[in-house]
């Protein structure tokens, strides 16, 4: 019997091998996960700037309907619940949720009446930083801009 193995007739990898396999896969990896990233952001944008869009689009049908806009202290919830003072007010609400939705990254809409833009109202997302101002996905979304 042969208790001696020829190294020559081994299969497999070696270490070397497998650790640049190893370098290459996560090379692959990290530039996966930054396209899938920027993706994502791309999308959290488009959908912030549809819900600006439908929001815009509901105070709109507040003002046809009832004369008015909705006053700041009042805000978005003005498109779910009736104002004591106004006539003509949809049943139901303007939005077919039962709550506002939030942007998203998960803040609040901020409802304005007269901005520096001159238009009646705007709705505001102050994007992914969450602060006023910013730059690429930090950038304030407005309703004015999504239409």
């Amino acid at each position: 019997m042969k208790k001696n193995r020829n190294r020559k007739n081994r299969s497999g990898f070696t270490m070397v091998e497998l650790m640049a396999m190893l370098i290459i896969i996560g090379l692959l990896a990290t530039l996966v996960v930054t396209k899938v990233a920027t993706y994502v952001d791309r999308a959290r944008v488009t959908t912030a700037k549809a819900n600006l869009k439908t929001l815009h689009m509901a105070v709109k049908q507040f003002r046809m309907d009832t004369g008015r806009f909705p006053t700041e202290d009042e805000g978005l919830s003005a498109l779910l619940e009736q104002p004591g003072d106004v006539a003509n007010y949809e049943p139901g609400g303007y939005l077919e949720t039962t709550g506002i939705s939030k942007d998203s990254w998960g803040n609040e809409f901020i409802y304005e009446r007269f901005p520096e833009s001159g238009k009646p109202f705007v709705i505001k997302s102050y994007g992914a930083d969450g602060e006023e101002g910013g730059e690429d996905y930090d950038a304030d979304l407005l309703s004015t801009d999504a239409n």
